[in-house]
């Protein structure tokens, strides 16, 4: 079986529900206001599921986005990657029925669990996969419906979080160039109650009965933010050795989309140039796993990204995890 195959990012795309939530909205539910918010988190506005859609819904819409922008037949997708904390089912997998409803009855399919940093992790499986030879394209999506298990009463948390999906097609280089320069995963699960969403469920009623508790994302912030400025620019900068690179050297820093205040502070710290950071989340808030591929395929198709170009994507989220990853982008890709 050949080996180090070069990988090349061959198209993304992405899909937000059409519902939007402003901050004036959300005054209406709990005791907060719209300069509340921007000042704390930037985020202005957020689009939500409705009615029946969920994170399937919007993985699919953002898989046929890319699909049809590629030009690529589904039926020649050899595996489907899903990036999910939310998922419609606990089975089947998000992965599976995005398989069935776009038709790509040919690929295998599975989900990840790796929150924000989802898109990272996705990514690295398929490089792996692709390079090996044993597959060769890949489509990764990453879809998040938060919306659905927030505590619309719990001002904290209900700001914050958007629902949407990104999504990324992965192939071999056609012209031997590895379009993946770097990658760098974490995991620290001993501090994985920071951001946690419990589903308990109920005993069997022959057995004592457990605890039940609710079906809210709980999220400590100030844990979050100190994590992320303890641990990211370490690693952002190991990542950045590993490619014998420098932050000046990179065209555009396409960081989660979490809260304005983190992206400064984590831009600042490590050097980047606050022009060529990425940011949109005032238009859709928090979307986990979607929000690197959202950020990055709109700037792409708004002209605010520049092809072909070098970005730094980096993801950190629930686990706690956090990801990062070079990457080259190429003409037409969105």
């Amino acid at each position: 079986m050949p080996k180090n195959i070069p990988v090349m990012i061959s198209g993304v795309g992405y899909y937000v529900p059409k519902t939007v939530v402003t901050n004036d909205e959300i005054s209406t539910l709990v005791d907060t206001s719209d300069e509340w918010i921007r000042t704390r988190t930037g985020i202005e506005e957020r689009h939500v599921v409705s009615g029946s859609e969920n994170s399937v819904f919007l993985g699919v819409n953002a898989a046929n986005n890319v699909l049809s922008h590629t030009k690529v037949n589904p039926l020649d997708i050899d595996l489907i990657i899903s990036a999910t904390s939310i998922p419609a089912k606990a089975y089947p997998s998000v992965a599976c029925e995005i398989q069935t409803q776009i038709g790509a009855d040919n690929a295998v399919a599975f989900d990840v669990t790796a929150a924000c940093s989802g898109l990272i992790y996705a990514m690295s499986i398929a490089k792996a996969y692709i390079s090996s030879g044993m597959y060769k394209k890949v489509l990764l999506v990453m879809t998040d419906a938060n919306s659905r298990f927030v505590d619309w009463s719990d001002r904290s948390v209900c700001c914050i979080f958007g629902d949407g999906a990104g999504a990324m097609l992965l192939e071999p280089s056609v012209d031997g160039v590895d379009d993946i320069i770097e990658i760098d995963l974490t995991a620290m699960g001993k501090l994985g109650d920071y951001i946690s969403l419990e589903i308990s469920g109920k005993n069997c009623p022959l057995v004592k009965p457990n605890e039940e508790k609710p079906l809210h994302i709980h999220m400590a912030g100030r844990d979050v933010y100190k994590f992320v400025m303890t641990y990211l620019p370490e690693k952002i900068n190991k990542t950045l050795e590993n490619a014998h690179m420098l932050a000046d050297e990179i065209d555009y820093f396409i960081p989660h989309q979490a809260n304005l205040r983190i992206t400064d502070a984590l831009t600042e710290r490590i050097g980047f140039n606050k022009e060529r950071v990425i940011e949109n989340i005032q238009k859709y808030g928090n979307t986990s796993a979607a929000s690197v591929p959202i950020a990055m395929t709109e700037a792409i198709q708004e002209g605010k990204i520049q092809l072909p170009c070098t970005a730094f994507l980096t993801g950190f989220g629930a686990g706690m995890t956090c990801g990062n990853a070079i990457v080259r982008l190429r003409k037409g890709i969105a």
